[in-house]
C-alpha cells in the first residue's frame, strides 16, 4: 500500500507542475468494483432532462440510453439490472461528483474531449453514442444539404460552441450566413418555429427531440450532415483500472452481442450455437469474467436483462422512441456505422 501511495504522491506532484490540477482532486483511488458490490448497487451520474439519454417521469421512473447503459452495468456486476441509483447532476457539478466518489460512473450525455480526459480526473471508457451539431429546416425550403445554406439565417445560442463551429464551417467554405440569437434554448426554438430564422442548429439528438414536439414535425427535416463531433460515453475516475475495464467491456458486450446477432429474445437459443465465438461470449467455452472480477456469465446477464446495443438504441433514440433517429454512425461496423467491439478472446 505504501508503494501505491508513493506513486500517487509522485504523480500528483507531476500533474500539479504540468497542468495545475490540485492534488486533492486526484486522491488515492479506491476499488470501485468492491464498493459497488458492498453497497449492492451502481450509482450513475446522469442529467434529469436529456431526452433520449436520461429523464425521469413524475412517478420517478428513469429512461433513456444512459439509463439503459447503467442497467446493463448493474446486470454485469451485480446480476440485477435494477440495482442502480441515479443521481441527477448539473453540468457544472458532474466531474466533481465523479472525483469525490459520489458516483461510480458519469454519463449525462457527456461528450468525450481532450480537456475532460486529461484535466478533470476522468477516463472515458468508450463511445456510447456518436452525436454532432446539425441543422433542422422546414421541408418546404427544398434544401437537402448544409452546403445549400449560403445566405441562410441561423438560430443559435450566443457564445456557444455551436456558434464558433458555424463560423469555422461556413467561413472555410466562404458561405454567407446571419446569426439569430437569444439566450434561452426554448426561446430560440420558438423563434425558429415562428419563421424567425431559416434553420435551427444544435446536436442532432436535441433537434430530433424538438422535431418530435412540433405539431408539424413531419414538415421538418434534419439535414444529413454534422459539422462537429460529439462522442458521448461513460466516464470513470482516473486510477481505478479494474473498474475502468468493467465499464469498458460492458459497453463492448452490448455492441458485440449485436455483431453476433444475439439479443434478449434469442439468447437462450444462442446457448446451443455451434459458433465458438458465441459460446465464448456467453461464458460457455471460456471464463471471460474472471479477468474482470465478474461472474462467468456476466455478458449473458447483460444481454438477457438489458439487450444488445441495437435494442437499447431503438427503444430510446430510434424508431421505437419519440425521437425516431436513424442508426447512422451508431450502427455496427458491418452495417456502415462506427460501433465496433474489440474481440472477446
Amino acid at each position: 500500500m505504501r508503494s501505491v501511495s508513493r506513486f500517487w504522491a509522485a504523480a500528483c506532484l507531476f500533474l500539479v507542475a504540468g497542468v495545475g490540477m490540485p492534488c486533492a482532486a486526484w486522491s488515492t483511488p479506491t476499488n470501485t468494483l468492491d464498493a459497488v458490490r458492498a453497497r449492492g448497487r451502481v450509482i450513475c451520474g446522469v442529467a434529469d432532462h436529456t431526452p433520449g439519454f436520461s429523464e425521469v417521469n413524475p412517478r420517478g421512473t428513469w429512461s433513456g440510453l444512459d439509463v439503459e447503459f447503467c442497467s446493463a452495468l448493474a446486470a454485469a456486476v451485480l446480476g440485477n439490472r435494477d440495482a442502480v441509483k441515479y443521481l441527477s447532476l448539473n453540468p457544472g457539478d458532474r466531474f466533481k461528483a465523479l472525483q469525490d466518489s459520489e458516483i461510480d460512473v458519469l454519463l449525462g450525455a457527456t461528450a468525450w474531449t481532450l480537456t475532460r480526459d486529461t484535466e478533470l480526473g476522468a477516463r472515458f471508457a468508450g463511445v456510447l453514442y456518436y452525436d454532432g451539431q446539425g441543422f433542422i429546416i422546414p421541408r418546404n425550403h427544398s434544401i437537402a444539404s448544409v452546403l445549400e445554406l449560403s445566405g441562410a439565417s441561423i438560430c443559435v445560442l450566443p457564445g456557444s460552441s455551436d456558434e464558433s463551429a458555424i463560423a469555422d464551417f461556413f467561413g472555410a467554405r466562404k458561405m454567407r450566413y446571419q446569426l439569430i440569437t437569444t439566450d434561452r434554448w426554448d426561446d430560440l426554438v420558438k423563434t425558429y418555429s415562428n419563421g424567425g430564422c431559416t434553420v435551427l442548429t444544435g446536436d442532432i439528438s436535441l433537434l430530433a427531440y424538438e422535431k418530435s414536439r412540433f405539431g408539424n414535425g413531419s414538415d421538418q427535416m434534419i439535414l444529413p450532415e454534422m459539422i462537429t463531433k460529439e462522442p458521448y460515453g461513460p466516464a470513470v475516475r482516473i486510477g481505478d483500472e479494474s473498474w475502468f475495464a468493467v465499464v469498458r467491456w460492458t459497453l463492448m458486450a452490448l455492441v458485440a452481442a449485436e455483431e453476433l446477432n444475439i439479443s434478449s429474445s434469442n439468447i437462450e437459443t444462442a446457448k446451443s450455437s455451434p459458433s465458438h465465438e458465441v459460446r465464448r461470449f456467453l461464458g460457455l467455452d471460456a471464463d471471460l469474467g474472471a479477468p474482470l472480477g465478474l461472474s462467468r456469465d456476466w455478458a449473458y446477464q447483460v444481454v438477457k436483462q438489458a439487450g444488445n446495443y441495437g435494442e437499447l438504441f431503438e427503444r430510446t433514440l430510434g424508431q421505437n422512441s419519440a425521437l425516431k433517429l436513424d442508426r447512422g454512425l451508431n450502427n455496427v461496423w458491418t452495417k456502415g456505422g462506427l460501433m465496433y467491439a474489440a474481440p472477446f478472446r
